[in-house]
């Protein structure tokens, strides 16, 4: 079978590789420690699971408006207002199946064969490979770990070319957990409006961040606000991630566009899963408050543990629940027989030797490095550095 040049470009996801992997290991009898699946370990609040139950049994079962029920978006709306101080009606807001989902309309919508969309490395692995689908060209951004892996305005500035169509903003960061400053933002958002781009800024892990709270771009003035469009969803924020519900807010006309897109593909999400969305996003933020402040403390736990493991050190994050850790210490050692190559073979020794998955920094344009997920438990977390430890030992 020949199949379409513009799904043979696109390479499988290493996180879910890893996680299938892990898997498998497990199936075998083995007891591995997953730290590498971007999920929360809670169980969904129970005021939203019992919104999903009265939606079935209400019969809340049929097609819904394509992009989404009024309700939610309105919901979605307020909650912009109060929590980003940004106004949005619902006509600027479009509800998918997944934040991913609704990355992937606004790319297509968006970004024209040839077009150039910049991308801070370390980024989502998910990115380039949505640009890629489009026809456009992602423009790799390299950070540094001397900066929490952020990028600067003058980062920015200097990789736009006359193709550059959009920058993406992934804050709270996947995999660095790094948190742009309110002023680091504006100096990119002057950047963006005096060199006429559109920002996507993706903000799925807002309401997990620290000390430092995540702040929109969007909230920075009208002028930056019309040329940006929001990616949320509920699956980080009130463990969802099977519900499927992500969302987009911004320029109605980008809006409509996506909207006109996901008719003619994934058409509107589940029914239920957005009644029990509404309920999470409007309703009590308890229990992703006590989530916030679990993952706080595994952060500390995690952060200091692997920097006390000779060869590892790791910037402690600011949000996510992700750890980003250097190992270039550990490149070219060798560990039962076999050289410590790159991430990627570290990694897959981690897994078959140590039982502990983690995800190759390499998979996030970041060779040298690792992503361990904190979202486990802390006798998980302390197992598992125990066991990294004893394995470079």
């Amino acid at each position: 079978m020949k199949l379409s040049s513009r799904v043979n470009q696109i390479a499988n996801s290493p996180t879910l590789a890893i996680t299938a992997k892990a898997k498998a290991l497990q199936e075998e009898g083995r007891e591995i420690i997953g730290l590498g699946a971007g999920e929360p370990d809670f169980a969904t609040p129970k005021h939203v699971k019992e919104a999903a139950i009265k939606a079935i049994e209400e019969g809340f079962t049929t097609y819904t408006a394509t992009v989404g029920i009024l309700e939610l978006r309105e919901a979605i709306c307020d909650s912009c207002k109060e929590e980003r101080g940004v106004d949005y009606n619902s006509n600027q807001v479009i509800v998918s199946s997944g934040a991913k989902s609704s990355l992937f309309n606004a790319i297509q919508a968006l970004v024209e064969v040839g077009d150039e969309v910049i991308l801070p490395a370390p980024y989502w692995v998910s990115y380039p490979e949505q640009i890629k689908f489009a026809g456009g060209i992602p423009v790799v951004v390299e950070t540094s770990e001397d900066n929490s892996f952020k990028m600067t305005a003058k980062d920015l500035k200097e990789a736009i070319t006359a193709k550059t169509k959009a920058v993406i903003i992934n804050s709270p960061s996947n995999p660095t957990g790094a948190v742009y400053s309110k002023e680091e933002l504006e100096e990119i958002a002057q950047v963006a409006i005096e060199e006429d781009i559109f920002v996507i800024s993706d903000e799925i892990y807002r309401k997990i961040s620290y000390s430092n709270k995540a702040v929109s771009i969007a909230s920075l003035g009208e002028e930056i606000k019309d040329r940006t469009l929001i990616i949320d969803g509920v699956s980080k924020a009130y463990a969802m991630t099977g519900w499927r519900i992500g969302y987009a807010v911004g320029p109605e006309e980008l809006i409509k566009a996506m909207g006109r897109l996901q008719s003619h593909s994934t058409s509107n999400a589940n029914s239920i899963a957005q009644k029990a969305s509404l309920a999470a996003i409007a309703g009590s933020q308890e229990a992703t408050n006590k989530m916030l402040e679990a993952f706080e403390a595994r952060r500390d736990l995690i952060t200091d543990g692997i920097n006390k493991i000779t060869g590892i050190t790791a910037v402690k994050p600011e949000g996510a629940f992700y750890l980003f850790a250097n190992i270039k210490g550990l490149l070219g050692k060798t560990i039962d027989n076999e050289e410590i190559v790159d991430d990627y073979k570290f990694v897959e020794l981690l897994l078959e030797k140590a039982g502990v998955a983690t995800v190759p920094g390499s998979a996030f344009g970041m060779p040298g490095y690792i992503r361990l997920s904190y979202a486990a438990s802390d006798e998980d977390l302390k197992e598992a550095l125990n066991r990294i430890n004893q394995f470079l030992s």
